[in-house]
C-alpha cells in the first residue's frame, strides 16, 4: 500500500509483542528496532533527513551498518520526528497482531495476476499478493457495504490507493495508524467521496490533493504552464521549458518554449507556471531533440 500507505511491518504472528529498542549504529546514525523491523534516520535530499527501513538484522545495533536498510518511508525534520514513527509503528504491529490476521495459501486469480498468498482480514475480506501488485477482494456481501461512490465492480480494490476505500468501510478490521493512512488517501483522491459519505461541507485547502489540483488548474487556466524542461545546451545556466496554456496536452494544443534561470525552476505540487513578464519566450537552438530543426 503506498502514498499514504502504512509501513511495511511483516511482524512475525509468532514473536510476540514487539518492544521498541532505540541506539546509535557504528556509524553514529539514530536507529532502533521493532520486532524484527529495523530502523533509521539517515542524511536526505528533499528533507533534512530520510525514516530508512530494514528487516531482521541479527546484530547488536551498536554493529547495524547502512547498508542494512534499503526501504524508504519519507522525509523527516528531526530527532523527534524518527522517535514518534518508530512509536507510531510499535503500536501499528501491535495492534494488528490483536486483529488476529492470518496469513493463508491462495491461487486465485487477480486483476494483477495469479495470487501468491493472502491475507484473511474477515470472512469476505482477503488481501491477496501477487508478482507485481496486489489488493483486497471482497464477497458479494461485503462489497455491498461499500458505499455506492466508491463501490468497485467485482469487489477489486488495488493495494495503491483502493485500500483505503475497504478500510473506511470496515474500520474495525484496521490499526489506528491503517485508518489514518485511509483517511488521507480517500480526502487526496476523493475527495467529493469522502464530504458525501462523511457530510462534509468543503475540505479546506490543504486537505485534499485532487481538490487543491482542481484549484491550481483553475486559477492557472490561462497561464503557460510548462510540460517538458530540459537544462539548455545553448543557455547556460537557464532551463529551456515547453509550455501549453493551462498546462494541456494533446493534439493541436499551442506550444511554446521559454527560459527559465535554474535556480528558479522548482516544479511545484502540480507544475510550473511561467512568468511571462521574467521568464522571456525563446525561439534559438534547442536542447530538445524533437524541437531541433523547427
Amino acid at each position: 500500500m503506498t502514498t499514504p500507505s502504512p509501513l511495511t511491518t511483516m511482524t512475525d504472528s509468532n514473536s510476540g509483542v514487539p518492544e521498541v529498542e532505540f541506539g546509535r549504529s557504528g556509524a553514529g546514525y539514530l536507529v532502533a528496532r521493532v520486532g524484527d523491523t529495523a530502523f533509521a534516520m539517515l542524511p536526505g535530499r528533499a528533507a533534512p533527513h530520510y525514516l530508512a527501513t530494514g528487516w531482521r538484522i541479527n546484530r547488536p545495533i551498536a554493529e547495524w551498518k547502512r547498508s542494512d536498510f534499503y526501504g524508504h518511508s519519507g522525509g523527516l525534520a528531526d530527532e523527534t520526528a524518527f522517535r514518534t514513527k518508530v512509536v507510531e509503528n510499535a503500536e501499528h504491529q501491535r495492534e494488528k497482531l490483536a486483529l488476529g490476521r492470518r496469513d493463508a495459501g491462495s491461487n486465485a486469480n487477480t486483476p494483477w495476476g495469479p495470487s501468491q498468498g493472502a491475507t484473511v482480514y474477515a470472512e469476505g475480506v482477503i488481501c491477496h499478493s501477487t508478482a507485481g501488485h496486489g489488493g483486497f477482494h471482497l464477497s458479494a456481501e461485503r462489497n455491498h457495504e461499500v458505499a455506492p461512490v466508491l463501490r468497485a465492480r467485482g469487489g477489486w480494490y488495488e493495494e495503491d490507493e483502493a485500500w483505503a476505500i475497504v478500510a473506511i468501510t470496515f474500520p474495525h478490521l484496521f490499526t489506528g495508524y491503517e485508518r489514518r493512512c485511509a483517511e488521507r488517501t480517500i480526502k487526496n483522491s476523493w475527495p467529493d467521496a469522502w464530504e458525501a459519505i462523511f457530510g462534509i461541507v468543503l475540505l479546506q485547502p490543504g486537505e485534499s490533493r485532487e481538490k487543491d489540483r482542481r484549484a491550481f488548474e483553475k486559477e492557472h487556466a490561462d497561464n503557460w504552464i510548462v510540460v517538458s524542461a530540459i537544462t539548455s545546451d545553448q543557455q547556460p545556466g537557464f532551463v529551456e521549458v515547453v509550455a501549453t496554456s493551462g498546462g494541456r496536452r494533446g493534439a493541436g494544443t499551442e506550444e511554446r518554449r521559454f527560459l527559465v534561470p535554474s535556480e528558479e525552476y522548482r516544479i511545484g505540487r502540480f507544475g510550473f507556471v511561467v512568468d511571462e513578464t521574467r521568464h522571456p519566450v525563446y525561439s534559438g537552438p534547442s536542447s530538445f531533440i524533437g524541437w531541433q530543426g523547427r
